[in-house]
């Protein structure tokens, strides 16, 4: 059994004109839900074997947000830039690709891919991710590499509002 988290990063900053979309980083309200919703990971008892991100600056900062409410080392987070404007093709090799030895993956990355994505393995319809919402999605499969369309039971869909607001 493999479960895969796929988490739309944390609201971002549209302030410094002079930052390109890779490099934009989190505003306010990202800094305030990303702890948040990790801090709610954990109280379930939701601690990832693995964390991979999109390199690019909103997703890696929250990743390491989340990261450091579940105490897993920021050294340990990898990045694959297919994740960033990734289409379902790119994540579909990014995760069949996991190691086996990780039952528990945290995938980070940005609309409409992340949506997409949680749409085409899960059971049921996800509406657009907003911002810092996470999707965990069970998986009957032995490894990564089994990943196929409609594989997975949604056994966890919260969005920051749902426990902040």
């Amino acid at each position: 059994m493999k479960t895969l988290f796929l988490i739309r990063h944390a609201k971002s900053s549209w302030d410094d004109s002079s930052q390109s979309d890779f490099e934009r980083s989190l505003n306010e309200r990202g800094l305030i839900d990303a702890p948040q919703m990790g801090i709610l990971l954990k109280s379930k008892n939701i601690i990832p074997d693995l964390i991979i991100s999109s390199p690019a600056n909103r997703a890696k900062t929250t990743a390491e947000i989340f990261a450091s409410q579940l105490t897993y080392p920021n050294s340990k987070i990898q990045t694959d830039e297919r994740i960033y404007n990734a289409s379902m093709k790119d994540l579909a090799e990014v995760v069949s690709e996991i190691d086996d030895k990780f039952d528990i993956v945290f995938l980070f990355g940005h609309n409409p891919g992340i949506t997409n994505f949680a749409n085409i393995i899960g059971d049921k319809p996800v509406d657009g991710m907003p911002t810092c919402a996470v999707i965990g999605i069970e998986l009957n499969l032995a490894s990564w590499k089994e990943l196929d369309k409609n594989c997975g039971k949604i056994i966890l869909a919260v969005t920051p509002k749902q426990i902040i607001d």
